[in-house]
């Protein structure tokens, strides 16, 4: 079963978000795992029917060594994002990480992604799923 990490802060909105997507669409053969920074954040994705979920720095770093795919704001691989509860061990350990990386380009950081057309969460999420994850599992497979 593949695994995929959706990885958020602050409120948990960006994962919960995406987490019922993923739900939707591909029911329970894909194994999802919420990560928080902090336990509200974890506790939203767990409602938004993640499997497993965990919070915290070391949860994260642990866990993301062994994910298919890795999930979440494009803050997860900057230090200090998110008000600073993206700590640099977790950036490095996103960043470092086999994992296939999917970054929303939705930041409260003083960061553009030059290129990117912005879009509402819901359509990124359409195109995330549509235009990246089908692809990569149906390349694994």
């Amino acid at each position: 079963m593949k695994r995929i990490c959706v990885v958020d802060g602050q409120g948990g909105g960006i994962g919960s978000a995406v987490i019922k997507k993923l739900k939707e669409y591909f029911e329970e053969t894909t194994d999802i795992i919420a990560l928080g920074t902090n336990a509200i954040a974890t506790a939203q994705m767990l409602k938004a029917r993640a499997n497993r979920g965990a919070s915290g720095e070391n949860a994260i770093v642990r866990t993301v060594r062994n994910a298919d795919v890795i999930i979440g704001p494009i803050g997860i691989v900057m230090a200090h994002a998110m008000m600073g509860e993206v700590t640099p061990r977790i950036a490095e350990a996103v960043a470092d990480s086999p994992a296939r990386k999917l970054l929303i380009p939705l930041s409260q950081e003083n960061v553009d992604v030059v290129g990117i057309t912005p879009m509402p969460l819901p359509h990124l999420i359409d195109a995330l799923i549509q235009n990246n994850l089908n692809r990569f599992f149906n390349r694994m497979n």
